[in-house]
């Protein structure tokens, strides 16, 4: 009886290492859920940021690389789309979960409240809302292997 609790207590701790997550397994580069953007999450400090670093179609009808227009603020308007920051200050909490950051739709000009969940690996649940997280909108994005 007692090599069987012995073995399963074992078991259940190398499950537990199995899947426990590291702050920083977040790093790399993540596709968009609509699949146009990549977006590369990167640390500094002990905060989680995400850049632009590639769009489907990085170019205006013009030809010219795309900007950002739709900023509420117009000293920001000329910046290229591609290298902007989008997500801002996540910390990390614990159980694969990185809040309160900001994540910038360069779409609609708007930000937003943003958590981050890990869901495995390689899928990333990204979670933007207005006040609480109720109120809010979650995409998955999928990790892009280099």
């Amino acid at each position: 009886m007692k090599k069987q609790a012995f073995i399963i207590f074992t078991l259940i701790i190398f499950a537990q290492l199995a899947f426990a997550q590291n702050a920083d397994d977040i790093l790399g580069k993540w596709q968009s859920a609509h699949g146009s953007g990549q977006i590369q999450i990167y640390k500094k400090g002990n905060l989680y940021y995400g850049k632009i670093v590639w769009l489907r179609e990085p170019n205006d009808d013009t030809g010219k690389p795309k900007r950002d227009i739709k900023n509420p603020s117009q000293n920001l308007r000329s910046r290229p789309i591609v290298g902007l920051d989008v997500l801002h200050g996540f910390s990390y909490k614990n159980k694969g979960i990185w809040s309160d950051g900001k994540i910038y739709d360069p779409k609609s000009g708007n930000t937003y409240n943003c958590q981050m969940t890990l869901q495995e690996k390689n899928k990333l649940n990204i979670r933007a809302y207005f006040g609480i997280s109720l109120l809010g909108k979650t995409e998955t994005w999928t990790r892009v292997e280099s």
